[in-house]
């Protein structure tokens, strides 16, 4: 979940390296650096903590030479310090990483015993040193490359800057995304095009096992049996323009408030406005006779599958089993003949959904997935792929790519249920109006920004907060717990609400929020009570709901926020806007760093 950038150039490289490094922080941020190469000789500067840190570096200190290699860091191997942040140097090389290097151990103690010596806690370290071993003993830098990968196991991707070459950069990629750039007379690489983009859209995605000899006049990419291999040149769609925060004070904030734009650009991609007809792509299954179908995700992603399931199962009458990616593999799942697996990931890199990915095709399953990265690895894996069409997502913390993954699965439950004969026409026409009034509903939520900024105040206060939701509310609550803690710092548990009896109910008391999803549905009278039950604790109910459910809760609530009243197929659409605020104004009182929040990054990318 690192971040890599590369540049072979005609102008100096380490204000572009710099540059490219800020598109990339939200892989990494707990050190970031930059080395270059001039006249032969290599030269770098580091430093820990955020990427302003190393721009004070680079002024007082600039770095010439128009070749380089750039990072950011988040930490695996080694604390997050200067001393361990990348690039790692020899005398002979200077190397960047993102991944694990899983026999990094075995290499060290054998690699000492020859006498070199260590000067980090990483495991990066260990590839510099092999690496130029293998150039001490003779082989050229080619040679010694591909030695080098022969020997390390893991998930990695690797760029490699040369002494005494100033046009040349190695690169190579196993289970871990790694993009060349073409430019004219300029090469460039990087940890996905985001971060190429105000330099080229022409690029080409290493494969499995690739790596790469680049040059200004070009790249030659080899396959993992070092056979020379081509891999296609595509035009990205994403702008050179640096995304900006416009007025809001943070990108998280930014991008709450463009879900009803990103929601209506996945609706526009897979819903005729005039007839509500879905069109899917071609799909490597049928819906109709389709036995089963396993929705795979981690985090966010997993809590939107989650939601998915009620769909699919209410509406499609379709068996869903939906796993969480990590434990996947592990149960060692028996998967139905016929059957397919839906991968869901913002990136498209997340190392345990790919790994998940794999694992279900070797069982023999179609393989569909929703990402917003339509060229990252998990795209590329897939038979069948569903853009989400949220656009760059710079906060840690999912958003709008959320909104989207939920409107385009909407699309697709839409889509099962009319070829499984299971609603009617009717049925099928209201649960499309209502799916293409989302974007109009949701921007009718955002009008509460100022009022759940107040409520926040309240919120902040509490050291546990209890997130409550039945049916398709329930994956909400888990959301919004999630969001709570990962930006705030405030512990917070989602619960089924039925299940508060069962343990929960004993954590209530007068400073314990208890955040109820109740859209007035036909389970609302159930969660009705187990408000009930929380107010006669002394609990504080804040309750989410329509102005119907509001009505019937009366003075149970001790807070209530309106949202629009809509169809319940729609509803976990809404209810996530109101959670994604609540954490997001909590915890900029409490002052924590809300784009990029402690230990976490946007893409994970070890396991």
């Amino acid at each position: 979940m690192c971040g890599i950038i590369g540049i072979i150039g005609n102008a100096e490289a380490a204000p572009l390296l710099l540059d490219g490094l800020k598109r990339l922080v939200y892989r990494g941020y707990d050190s970031a650096g930059i080395a270059t190469v001039r006249n032969g000789v290599i030269d770098r500067r580091r430093a820990e903590g955020k990427i302003d840190r190393l721009e004070s570096v680079l002024k007082s200190q600039p770095l010439a030479g128009t070749t380089g290699i750039g990072h950011t860091r988040w930490a695996t191997h080694g604390v997050p310090n200067e001393t361990n942040a990348h690039p790692h140097a020899t005398h002979r090389v200077a190397v960047v990483h993102n991944g694990i290097i899983e026999n990094f151990a075995e290499l060290k103690a054998e690699l000492m015993a020859q006498g070199c010596r260590f000067d980090t806690q990483t495991d990066t370290e260990v590839f510099a040193h092999l690496i130029t071993t293998l150039m001490d003993s003779g082989l050229d830098p080619k040679a010694a490359m591909a030695a080098a990968l022969k020997r390390v196991h893991g998930a990695f991707a690797l760029a490699v800057l040369v002494a005494g070459q100033d046009r040349l950069l190695l690169a190579a990629r196993q289970s871990s995304p790694l993009a060349i750039g073409w430019g004219d007379g300029e090469m460039y690489l990087g940890s996905d095009a985001f971060a190429l983009a105000p330099f080229t859209r022409r690029i080409s995605y290493l494969d499995e096992g690739d790596w790469a000899v680049i040059t200004d006049a070009g790249a030659q990419i080899y396959d993992k049996d070092d056979k020379p291999v081509s891999r296609p040149i595509k035009e990205t769609a994403l702008s050179g323009a640096l995304i900006g925060k416009g007025n809001h004070r943070h990108f998280m904030h930014k991008e709450i408030h463009e879900q009803p734009a990103v929601i209506g650009d996945s609706l526009r991609a897979y819903m005729n406005p005039a007839t509500y007809a879905v069109g899917l792509p071609t799909l490597p299954f049928d819906f109709a006779t389709l036995p089963r179908l396993s929705i795979v995700a981690c985090g966010t992603s997993f809590y939107t599958g989650l939601i998915a399931e009620y769909w699919f199962e209410q509406y499609a009458r379709l068996a869903v089993d939906c796993d969480i990616a990590s434990e996947f593999r592990y149960r060692k799942p028996v998967l139905q003949k016929g059957g397919a697996a839906l991968f869901i990931s913002q990136s498209g890199e997340t190392i345990d959904t790919l790994a998940a990915l794999r694992h279900a095709r070797e069982e023999g399953q179609s393989i569909a997935s929703i990402v917003n990265v339509p060229e990252s690895s998990i795209a590329r894996d897939s038979d069948v792929v569903f853009p989400t069409h949220a656009g760059p997502e710079i906060g840690v913390a999912s958003t709008k790519a959320m909104a989207t993954q939920l409107t385009v699965l909407a699309c697709i439950a839409l889509a099962a249920a009319k070829a499984r004969g299971t609603v009617d026409a009717r049925t099928h026409a209201e649960l499309s109006v209502a799916l293409t009034e989302a974007p109009a509903r949701v921007a009718e939520v955002l009008a509460h920004d100022e009022s759940i900024q107040k409520l926040a105040a309240k919120v902040a206060e509490a050291r546990d907060v209890l997130y409550l939701g039945r049916g398709a509310s329930y994956p909400v609550a888990l959301e919004g717990a999630l969001k709570l803690k990962e930006i705030s710092y405030i512990h917070a548990e989602g619960y089924a609400a039925g299940e508060m009896k069962h343990g929960p109910i004993a954590l209530i008391d007068e400073d314990v929020p208890v955040i109820v999803v109740a859209p007035s549905d036909e389970l609302f009278e159930k969660t009705a009570s187990n408000m009930q039950e929380v107010a006669a604790r002394g609990g504080r109910v804040i309750l989410l709901s329509d102005k119907k459910g509001i009505e019937k809760a009366g003075k149970i609530p001790w807070v209530s926020i309106e949202l629009p009243t809509v169809h319940p197929f729609v509803a976990p659409i809404l209810y996530i806007v109101p959670v994604q605020l609540l954490a997001y104004h909590v915890a900029v009182l409490k002052g924590t760093d809300v784009d990029q929040p402690r230990n976490l990054a946007k893409s994970v990318t070890v396991e």
